[in-house]
């Protein structure tokens, strides 16, 4: 099924793409932008990004695997302090 008609990207591209990263680093956060720059493209309109997402979210590698750990709940309030 085309997902992004703009791009040509299939249901299939999507999953492949997500696939491939998540076997390369299974660390890797995978977003949206990635798989558009996995597959040699850049988004344009955002009129399939619901769906978009909805694919990638579907990918059988799409979750991060166990052996990463939680931010510790003592970072989780840390916000950076902008200066300048």
């Amino acid at each position: 099924m085309i997902v992004c008609h703009c791009n040509q990207i299939t249901d299939r591209d999507i999953r492949a793409a997500v696939d491939w990263m998540r076997a390369s680093d299974p660390a890797t956060i995978v977003t949206p932008g990635k798989v558009y720059h996995a597959l040699g493209k850049r988004a344009d309109c955002g009129g399939c990004m619901k769906l978009f997402v909805a694919e990638m979210r579907a990918a059988d590698g799409f979750a991060v695997g166990d052996g990463l750990q939680p931010v510790p709940p003592a970072l989780t309030g840390l916000r950076r302090k902008v200066t300048g």
